[in-house]
């Protein structure tokens, strides 16, 4: 008898120790716990305006490193070359250094008249503009010759990419395709990106996106190859981490090297696809981290974008997402051009969002 009521109590024993086994401890990186996010299609934010298919009516002002041709009509030994200095001064004759910047040359012929009528009698200067140094464009990624160029005429997007050598072409297939990533490249103007779509401009020939390039514009077209996630925003690091198998939100985060304090866990954005139409994803991702919901599936090129307790701009958190990812690729690929050696910036970038005046 004594034995028979023993049974029960051992087959709940066994049961008990069973489940404690099959019972795994929560883990939020965990792969196969991983499902796929809510996106929403979006439509474009901003259409090209009509005025950026039209050549700039603005005169042309000088800077520092233009070459200018100076010359006293009818006064012989004149004649001279003479370049903007890097303070824009610029040197002529008895006069002393001129302050040019930002002035056209027409203002600027004007006041060298008036200023030689100390030396010379009724003077009539004639000035012309040899070289362009100070209005340059950056065409960078992946373009046959990346580098700085000087805007010395009316230009237009594929202008600046053409007179960067083109795309770069595959030695064994001789295309383009799988080698620049149309969906991720990008125009900054002023530090915002302009809506321009690279896919629709170089694969289908839509001359609609085909704006006129302005000083300082910066142009990228990043790598297809690159197998990248970015992790942005009120994270300890900013900054792209490479693509892992089956990669998931939290791990990607952990690649951020931790959240920053004011981080808003509850609203992560995740941007996929075109940088013109995007779709978008928000996650909370504190609820993935307590366990309460299931982890997220990445894909490569992905933007996890992590906003700032209350931070988020007027256009939302898309935009945020985008005008980070824009602003830090444009100083990483901006700072390389000009220093090769430099160190990436990423933990020193300002992430929130952009000021009215950007």
């Amino acid at each position: 008898m004594r034995f028979t009521a023993l049974i029960p109590c051992c087959l709940a024993l066994l049961n008990a120790c069973s489940l404690m086994k099959e019972q795994k401890k929560f883990d939020a990186r965990a792969q196969g716990t991983s499902t796929d996010a809510a996106f929403t299609q979006t439509k474009r934010q901003e259409p090209i305006h009509p005025e950026w298919l039209k050549p700039s009516t603005k005169p042309y002002t000088l800077g520092p490193g233009d070459k200018i041709e100076i010359e006293i009509i009818g006064e012989t030994g004149t004649r001279a070359d003479t370049f903007v200095t890097p303070d824009s001064k610029l040197y002529f004759d008895l006069l002393p250094g001129i302050d040019v910047k930002g002035k056209p040359t027409t203002q600027l012929r004007e006041e060298m008249e008036k200023m030689l009528t100390r030396y010379y009698k009724q003077p009539q200067v004639s000035l012309t503009l040899r070289e362009v140094s100070s209005q340059r464009v950056w065409v960078l990624g992946r373009v046959n010759s990346p580098g700085i160029y000087p805007l010395n005429r009316p230009m237009r997007v594929l202008d600046a990419v053409t007179q960067a050598g083109g795309l770069f072409a595959s030695s064994f297939t001789g295309t383009t395709e799988e080698l620049a990533d149309l969906s991720h490249s990008f125009l900054m103007r002023g530090g915002k990106m302009l809506p321009v779509d690279f896919q629709k401009l170089i694969r289908e020939g839509d001359l609609s996106q085909n704006i006129y390039i302005e000083p300082d514009d910066f142009i990228y077209l990043p790598s297809s190859m690159t197998n990248e996630i970015y992790v942005l925003g009120a994270v300890t690091e900013p900054r792209p981490v490479g693509f892992m198998n089956e990669m998931n939100l939290i791990t990607a985060l952990g690649r951020g090297l931790g959240i920053r304090p004011e981080a808003d866990l509850t609203h992560v954005t995740i941007v996929r696809g075109s940088l013109t139409e995007p779709k978008i994803a928000t996650v909370n991702a504190r609820d993935i981290i307590q366990g309460k919901a299931t982890n997220v599936r990445l894909e490569p090129g992905d933007i996890v974008y992590v906003p700032g307790s209350g931070s988020m701009s007027p256009g939302g958190f898309l935009h945020d997402a985008i005008n980070t990812f824009t602003r830090l690729v444009a100083a990483n690929e901006g700072n390389s051009a000009g220093a090769p050696n430099a160190t990436p910036i990423g933990l020193n970038l300002n992430i929130g969002p952009s000021s009215p005046t950007q």
